[in-house]
């Protein structure tokens, strides 16, 4: 593990795969996406009755066209974000940038969880924006001191890689999640299986830095000594202030 470019000492490896999860789910729902809307929704719902657990798991539900809405806090109940997916509509301009600065900011960065949860946003979308007012390099930022990991399902299906396209493995590979980009609307339910393995099958490494505490992003890269082992991680953190 290196921290600005300075080894350091690993102090922990565990295998956790059964820490409570705060997920939030980001569904685009602008224009551009109309016509493959209802299938999202219904792959979505599926999701969420097969990877929320009672009493232990909790999801919050945000759509973004031209405007961003929290159409269901934080919960538990799967009938209550069932009801909230249904009542999206599609319409209106991409305020993706937003929806992921808003999510971040407001239900991760000052949660009153312990420590000991995983902070998840799933972003569905085509990772186009024309709409919000907060910045790609501010976004991402507001994600990284909010310690979420951006999963993020493309609903570009036309077989050429847009710019929205590499929008989207940027926030998914710089917070240590992942990216799906399925050719067909049916794959998308694959998408979100593979997200529910990630989830439940991932390691924390611990380590206490021997950089400065300078209230600055540090970058961080992760390698392993195994031949063919390819390791996925976030690529950095902020670090606290003296």
């Amino acid at each position: 593990v290196f921290d600005n470019k300075q080894k350091q000492e690993i102090v922990g490896f565990t295998q956790e795969t059964d820490l409570p999860l705060r997920v939030g789910l980001l569904v685009d729902t602008s224009n551009s996406i109309r016509d493959r809307f209802k299938f999202e929704q219904e792959a979505a719902i599926e999701f969420l009755r097969s990877i929320v657990r009672a009493g232990k798991d909790q999801v919050f539900l945000m759509s973004y066209d031209t405007n961003v809405e929290l159409v269901q806090d934080f919960t538990g109940d799967i009938d209550a974000l069932t009801k909230g997916i249904r009542s999206m509509k599609a319409g209106g301009g991409t305020s993706l940038y937003d929806a992921i600065f808003e999510a971040s900011r407001d239900k991760f960065l000052h949660s009153a969880d312990p420590d000991s949860v995983r902070r998840v946003l799933i972003v569905i979308g085509d990772g186009d924006d024309n709409n919000s007012r907060a910045s790609r390099e501010e976004t991402l930022a507001m994600a990284q001191r909010a310690e979420a990991t951006i999963f993020t399902i493309g609903t570009n299906i036309s077989g050429i890689e847009m710019s929205g396209d590499r929008i989207l493995k940027r926030f998914s590979e710089e917070t240590g999640g992942r990216s799906f980009f399925p050719f067909h609307l049916q794959d998308m339910t694959t998408s979100f299986q593979n997200i529910t393995l990630e989830l439940r099958s991932q390691y924390v490494l611990v380590f206490k830095p021997n950089t400065p505490r300078d209230g600055q992003f540090h970058h961080i890269e992760v390698a392993s000594l195994r031949k063919g082992v390819r390791v996925r991680a976030r690529k950095g953190y902020f670090a606290t202030s003296q």
